[in-house]
């Protein structure tokens, strides 16, 4: 009898298991398989985004390409394509090419050096939230309002200008109206670029973790050794695509230039500008969409080249 308890029980058991062990594994597994089989609609909510994309992004973007193997009768040509040979665009692209790069870096340098007097405050405290939010404001604050602001600062009867003049006989307009050319595209870049590289740096230098410091002082490192070997190697993928993305952003501004280089066409958004609106260059419209082609191959190969560099320093950002 007392062996018989246990098989007794043994055998209801063994007789249960088979049919309650499935019953318990299966359930779940049954559960998402109806999840997976059953239609999802949590796409509908990229329809508006992709939407959005298509219109103002892909259908203009091909448009402009297109438009530059067409004559304005709908032939196709080469002749708008090879104009970006010509001596005055290749002078444009330069130009653009050099005001972006030197936005770029001094955005990017100035930039990295308030990130690192950020690094030391309190994430929480007044003064990080309020250049946080500042950093967020002032990196869109561009176009025509900037332009509008830089007019009323330094413009020829601007309240900087005037109170050097009156104050200290400073006049900083002896040598031309510099403002309203070429050069004085670089003050409103740098504006933007600025705070745009506190937003886009921020996040990789918070990303140091304090164990990579305990250890280089448990190894009998120094503040100097930890950004030599350490820091400065680690954040360098992360400044440099911050650097392209600057360069990217500067090279594709337009409505600044706009509002104050209102004479010629020294970069190639003002160059489009005037092949689409000029009343003395007739029958060049399409032209306009081979210089959008040169500067959608050019902003896209630094945007490859920042999605590339990011992929690899966001290893260390995990």
């Amino acid at each position: 009898m007392g062996s018989g308890g246990p098989v007794t029980t043994l055998v209801d058991t063994g007789a249960d298991a088979p049919a309650s062990a499935p019953a318990t594994t299966a359930g779940p597994a049954h559960t998402a398989r109806a999840r997976r089989s059953a239609p999802s609609w949590a796409w509908l909510g990229l329809v508006p985004f992709a939407a959005y994309i298509v219109l103002f992004l892909a259908v203009p973007t091909l448009l402009a390409i297109g438009s530059g193997f067409f004559t304005k009768d709908g032939s196709f040509t080469w002749t708008n394509v090879s104009a970006l040979g010509d001596p005055v665009v290749l002078n444009t692209f330069a130009n653009s090419a050099w005001i972006s790069l030197l936005t770029a870096v001094v955005g990017a340098v100035v930039g990295a050096l308030v990130c690192y007097a950020l690094l030391g405050m309190n994430p929480q405290g007044a003064i990080r939230s309020s250049v946080d939010a500042a950093a967020g404001v002032l990196a869109q604050f561009g176009g025509v309002m900037l332009a509008f602001a830089f007019i009323a600062m330094m413009g020829i009867q601007g309240v900087l200008t005037v109170f050097l003049k009156d104050t200290f006989g400073i006049n900083i307009y002896e040598n031309g109206t510099w403002l309203y050319e070429l050069p004085g595209l670089i003050l409103p870049y740098i504006y933007f670029q600025i705070p745009l590289m506190v937003i886009t740096f921020m996040p990789a230098l918070a990303a140091l973790k304090p164990q990579w410091a305990e250890a280089n002082l448990t190894l009998g490192g120094t503040r100097t050794s930890f950004w030599l070997r350490i820091g400065l190697p680690v954040l360098a993928p992360s400044f440099l695509a911050s650097l392209l993305l600057l360069f990217a952003n500067s090279f594709s501004s337009y409505a600044t230039a706009a509002a104050l280089a209102s004479q010629g066409s020294q970069i190639v958004p003002l160059q489009i500008r005037t092949a689409l609106t000029s009343e003395t260059v007739l029958g060049r419209e399409n032209l306009a969409g081979a210089l959008a082609l040169g500067m959608i191959v050019v902003v896209g190969v630094v945007m490859a080249l920042y999605s590339l560099i990011q992929r690899r320093a966001a290893r260390w950002q995990s």
